[in-house]
């Protein structure tokens, strides 16, 4: 169970990192829509791990977006710092994981319709 601390970063977190794939890393990862879903972060506030889910336009595969983001981590790290310097003390390392639940429940949705 998180604290209230962990649930305020979280919230502060994916709110920061929706706002930098969205207006300062679409030339970096071309054209792709990314929703950051889900944060959570370890109790001591070192590790921040962010759900993404990732909707490819054009060419590409969610896991190739996903490839090119985990390449990136260090400047999203420091974008995150920059943002968010006064507020933590210590801005945590950053791991990025593909969200699957909206296919997971496409498929649900799909065997129940059958």
């Amino acid at each position: 169970m998180q604290s209230t601390r962990q649930n305020k970063i979280c919230r502060l977190i994916q709110q920061d990192m929706s706002d930098i794939f969205l207006k300062e890393m679409k030339p970096v990862l071309g054209p792709s829509l990314i929703t950051v879903t889900h944060v959570t972060i370890t109790p001591d506030l070192s590790i921040a791990r962010i759900y993404v889910s990732i909707m490819v336009i054009g060419q590409g595969t969610p896991d190739g977006v996903l490839a090119l983001i985990r390449e990136n981590t260090s400047d999203l790290r420091r974008r995150l710092g920059m943002r968010e310097g006064k507020q933590l003390r210590i801005i945590p390392h950053l791991e990025f994981f593909l969200d699957d639940t909206l296919d997971y429940m496409d498929n649900i949705n799909r065997l129940l319709q059958q």
